[in-house]
């Protein structure tokens, strides 16, 4: 396979990834704000979300004052906001266009179709009374085009970049939710509804609240949040989970190529094995910023050391 078509592969599934993730953060914090009525008088929140979705820098860049009619619409639909997610999908349709031929034709509907729609949207879509169904009927393209592929590729090196580009997205995605909101779950802040609303948040950001529920069938427990969205390989979003797809995937990558592998090969486990054999005790008491800080930092190199080994020419 050319470079060029890994490369418009592998970025199809994390501009898919990203438009879903940042529609999902939106929703939590327009949640957020509805509940506690304060979303913290320092706008907080909205600070956090800027982080969470990498887009804190272009924000102050404009100049615009941090309010939730600026942020909402900085995320959701400014062309100048390269991971806004109007313009995520432009990117993922680019990007499919190139490789036509080489998706299924449920995948390249899946992409197109949200992409006409997408351009039909007008400013009334994102005013309050409309912009919660924007969100969802985002989350619900995002599922389709993951179901598409995931149901309709070959198992070959097409299926696999996307693959790889939707799990590295959704990696960087968790890790960043949790750093951003480390201070609730690190015992830094009081307990209380403020608090609770909070662990709430952390749990929807990856639509995990249920999941939690589920595994651990007690209340709201930072240190078994924090578990949850780190360690247990059950929850999809995991960090633990992803990795080890990110793994599984390159390594099927390389058996297509005679077993030639890189130092993202080598990273990848690295990552995957520290999270297969850690301890949240650990991880806790070694300060989970420091943890998240860490692994956002060497996602980073993971993903530059992918692109120079398969998807630059």
């Amino acid at each position: 396979m050319l470079s060029r078509t890994a490369d418009s592969l592998y970025w199809l599934g994390r501009y898919m990834e990203r438009a879903g993730n940042n529609a999902r953060g939106l929703q939590v914090t327009l949640r957020m704000a509805s509940l506690t009525g304060v979303v913290d008088r320092r706008d907080n929140a909205w600070r956090a979300l800027l982080t969470a979705s990498g887009c804190a820098p272009g924000f102050a860049e404009t100049g615009a004052e941090m309010t939730q009619a600026n942020v909402v619409r900085y995320l959701a639909a400014d062309a100048s906001n390269g991971s806004s997610i109007l313009s995520c999908i432009e990117a993922a349709r680019s990007n499919a266009r190139r490789v036509r031929t080489a998706l299924t034709t449920d995948m390249w509907e899946a992409v197109n179709e949200t992409w006409s729609e997408g351009r039909r949207t007008t400013e009334a879509t994102f005013t309050p009374d409309n912009l919660p169904a924007f969100l969802d009927w985002v989350k619900s393209r995002t599922i389709l085009f993951n179901g598409a592929y995931a149901d309709t590729m070959l198992r070959d090196e097409a299926w696999s970049f996307v693959r790889l580009g939707t799990m590295f997205e959704r990696a960087d995605n968790t890790a960043r939710v949790l750093d951003v909101h480390h201070h609730a779950l690190a015992g830094a802040e009081e307990g209380g509804a403020l608090a609770y609303v909070q662990w709430q948040a952390i749990l929807r950001s990856v639509s995990a609240l249920r999941a939690y529920q589920w595994v651990y069938h007690s209340r709201l427990d930072p240190e078994r949040i924090a578990e949850l969205m780190i360690l247990r390989p059950e929850l999809p979003r995991s960090m633990i989970a992803c990795y080890a797809r990110i793994e599984e995937t390159l390594d099927g990558i390389a058996a297509l190529h005679g077993g030639r592998r890189g130092e993202c090969h080598r990273l990848a486990g690295e990552m995957h094995a520290r999270l297969r054999f850690g301890r949240i005790g650990d991880i806790m008491e070694g300060g989970l910023h420091n943890f998240l800080t860490a692994t956002i930092d060497r996602n980073l190199e993971l993903g530059r050391r992918i692109q120079e080994f398969y998807l630059q020419a």
